[in-house]
């Protein structure tokens, strides 16, 4: 297949290679259209739901935040429910999903809404990323899922389909420009959709279903050589080894917490460690946030 390279330089002074990524639009969208999965977040343009579940599916899989997105909300629907608790309570809520600081700063984020938009999500790109805990992929990816405003989101199916349609690795930068250049202004949500499902369906992390993908003839990759996505800025990363890490037992000290408060002296036994790691580890949970002490006892805050 002829290449038809076009060297695209964008304001912030980046060149990106990029094989008309617009090309992608036709193709993507008309696959999405019939291949997304019925998934509870796209049924609704609520905006506090789509903040929910974004912050739910950061490094947790899908079954998992489908299993668990409804109960949830039944007990935070909005913003002012989830403020009007406590930061325990809701990291008590979040039990099983992993990751205790996403809702703490959901917590934060929710107080904030109170606070500065009475209870409304903001849709404003920058109000957004003022919001605790919320970086520019969840701030876009409110905008376009719950608004269905225009933004380029870029996740880690994004940002593999994108590296291995361009051919090449791509800084953070180069693949937010490649985003910005392929994104469907008219239909955000139905693009951002379909090119993250093309991604967790079709061109995925191990054995892609090249044959199956609708952009095949314009992927610059296709399958064949070195995978130009491994390396490629957005595109996920093996983790380090959890049993044993301290975040192993971060989770498991904020586990036991969600129960009741644990003795101080007895905070090594909970987390199966030595007195010296232990106290490390809740002077992290400390400054986190995540835990305080009273009367020689810690607790969720």
């Amino acid at each position: 297949m002829e290449n038809l390279w076009i060297s695209a330089t964008y304001d912030w002074g980046v060149t990106v290679r990029v094989d008309k990524p617009s090309d992608l639009r036709e193709p993507v969208l008309a696959w999405g259209a019939s291949n997304l999965r019925d998934l509870p977040w796209r049924r609704t343009r609520d905006p506090w739901t789509i903040l929910v579940s974004e912050t739910m599916l950061q490094q947790t899989q899908v079954a998992r935040v489908v299993a668990r997105l409804a109960e949830f909300l039944d007990q935070f629907p909005d913003a002012s429910a989830c403020a009007a608790v406590s930061a325990g309570d809701v990291v008590t809520a979040w039990a099983g999903l992993g990751y205790n600081r996403r809702p703490l700063m959901l917590h934060r984020a929710a107080t904030q809404i109170v606070a500065v938009h009475a209870g409304e999500v903001p849709s404003d790109f920058e109000a957004l990323l003022a919001l605790p805990g919320v970086g520019p992929y969840t701030a876009r990816a409110v905008r376009a899922f719950a608004f269905e405003l225009s933004a380029a989101v870029v996740d880690t199916n994004i940002g593999r389909v994108y590296a291995r349609v361009q051919g090449s690795k791509l800084t953070a930068r180069e693949v937010q420009a490649f985003a910005d250049e392929a994104s469907s202004d008219d239909q955000p949500w139905l693009w951002n959709q379909s090119v993250m499902e093309l991604g967790a369906l079709i061109c995925t992390k191990q054995a892609p279903s090249c044959g199956a993908c609708p952009i095949r003839e314009i992927c610059a990759w296709a399958g064949e050589g070195d995978d130009p996505a491994q390396g490629s800025a957005a595109v996920s990363v093996s983790q380090a080894r959890f049993e044993g890490s301290d975040r192993q037992l971060r989770g498991r000290l904020v586990d036991v917490l969600r129960s009741a408060p644990v003795p101080l002296s007895k905070l090594a036994a909970t987390m199966k460690t030595d007195p010296t790691r232990a106290e490390k580890i809740l002077a992290g949970l400390q400054r986190d946030g995540l835990v305080v002490t009273t009367n020689d006892h810690a607790r969720l805050p």
